[in-house]
């Protein structure tokens, strides 16, 4: 059996990851048929041996495998025919999860998993309504109330970013106990995510104005910002330049790409000028650049002020 997961939206998808390991880790104590991998030319192996191997105890396999829609295409050939061999989609003692973060389009793995897994399901952006609700549901499920404008101002400071969101909601919680969250409360506590000056950053390296770039980078840590919040900053607006530059070339016109993305209006009218200096190939390259450089972060692999240098060099070098 396989579950595909994938969406922008990673915080619903790997809160749904984590729903399904934990029913896993439920049924079967042992937790000794229960694999994590974040891909890379090795795992494919490690795959086919799991898949061969006799599982422990008589207990159903789980197999998580990040991100192998980013293999090399000769990787994710030999991917799909090993599932085909294995017959794994028919499979019932073995479930893997293939995890994705955004929508890699142009994956063969991707295409593949679209076309015959019947157990996928995409996490797109919260946007209007459907974001207001969850954030009033976090809320009220935290113990806390918050008035309908202090919402409206929420969501326009934060975005449909639900990692952030979580994270002011806490804040926001801890800080209003058993009172009414308010719009002051929000002007009070919460960083707008669009901010200028981290705009101004992106459109030079948008005008490989490489000294600027640095320049700019500098006085958001000299202002106390650390380098772990201007890399998610830049992960964030790159992955909407790809978002918005994806749309436009598949024919949606620009008033509708508000409505489209559940961006702010002030981050299309920022996105749209500094896009046109990207093709979609490149943004795609500097987004899993991005988030490899953030993996390697978390991994202890590189140091944040190296990951950060790095990236400016590389784009606006």
């Amino acid at each position: 059996m396989i579950i595909f997961i994938w969406g922008p939206d990673t915080f619903r998808s790997n809160q749904k990851l984590k729903e399904i390991a934990d029913n896993y880790k439920t049924k079967h104590k042992s937790g000794l048929n229960l694999r994590f991998f974040d891909w890379s030319a090795s795992v494919l192996d490690d795959l086919k041996n799991i898949l061969s191997s006799v599982s422990m105890f008589d207990e159903k396999k789980l197999i998580v495998v990040k991100n192998a829609c980013l293999a090399a295409k000769g990787d994710q050939e030999k991917l799909i025919k090993a599932l085909e061999d294995k017959k794994v989609l028919q499979d019932e003692s073995v479930i893997v999860v293939f995890f994705e973060r955004g929508k890699p389009e142009k994956s063969e793995f991707f295409s593949w998993l679209y076309k015959k897994v019947k157990m996928a399901e995409c996490f797109d952006n919260l946007t209007g309504t459907k974001l207001a609700d969850w954030v009033k549901k976090e809320i009220q499920n935290s113990g806390g109330s918050i008035s309908a404008e202090a919402i409206e101002k929420l969501i326009n400071f934060v975005g449909p970013d639900l990692w952030q969101m979580h994270n002011e909601v806490n804040k926001l919680i801890s800080f209003k106990v058993d009172k009414i969250i308010t719009e002051k409360d929000i002007d009070l506590l919460v960083k707008s995510k669009y901010d200028p000056n981290i705009f101004a950053t992106i459109d030079a390296l948008a005008a490989k104005n490489k000294n600027l770039a640095y320049k700019l980078m500098h006085e958001h840590l000299e202002q106390g910002e650390n380098e772990i919040y201007i890399l998610t900053m830049f992960i964030y607006q790159f992955r909407n330049l790809l978002q918005i530059k994806n749309l436009i070339d598949s024919g949606v016109p620009s008033d509708g790409l508000a409505k489209k993305t559940g961006l702010h209006p002030f981050v299309i009218k920022k996105s749209w000028s500094q896009m046109r200096n990207f093709s979609q190939d490149v943004l795609r390259k500097i987004y899993e650049r991005l988030l490899n450089l953030d993996i390697a972060i978390k991994r202890g692999k590189i140091e944040p002020q190296t990951a950060l240098d790095l990236i400016v060099a590389e784009i606006a070098g």
